[in-house]
C-alpha cells in the first residue's frame, strides 16, 4: 500500500479506480463497486484498508488503478477531501457541469429570446 496515505479515525478513506469497461469512476464498497461515492465504505483502520486495497488490485478484470484517498465523513456518505477527487465524483469531462453548463445555459437563453 502506498505509505503516501494512511488512513486513521481522523482521517479515514476510501478506494476509489475505474471500471475496466466502461471506463467510470467507482468506489469499493460492501458487497463490491459502486459509482455513488456516497456508497463507498469509508477506511479508519490501516490494516483493513491494505486488505481492502489488495482485495482490490486482485480483481485486474473489474477495477483499473485501484487506490486509497483520503475522505471526510459527510452528511449522505463519505465526501472528498482534495480537488482531484472532487473533480472525479463529478464524472467524466465531457458531461455538461460547471462552467460547460453555464455556458451551455447561456447560449439555450440567448438562442431562445432571439426567436421570440
Amino acid at each position: 500500500m502506498s505509505k503516501a496515505f494512511t488512513p486513521t479515525a481522523d482521517r479515514p478513506g476510501v478506494i476509489t479506480g475505474n471500471d475496466l469497461r466502461e471506463g467510470h469512476n467507482l468506489w469499493m464498497c460492501d458487497g463490491g463497486w459502486t459509482p455513488d461515492p456516497r456508497r463507498a465504505t469509508l477506511f479508519e483502520d490501516e490494516a483493513i484498508a491494505e486488505l481492502a486495497l489488495l482485495e482490490a488490485i486482485g480483481q485486474p478484470g473489474v477495477i483499473v488503478g485501484p487506490y486509497l484517498v483520503e475522505a471526510k465523513r459527510g452528511p449522505d456518505g463519505p465526501e472528498p477531501v482534495h480537488f482531484r477527487e472532487a473533480f472525479r465524483q463529478r464524472g467524466p469531462s465531457n458531461y455538461f457541469h460547471g462552467i460547460q453548463a453555464d455556458r451551455r445555459t447561456a447560449d439555450a437563453q440567448k438562442t431562445e429570446s432571439a426567436h421570440v
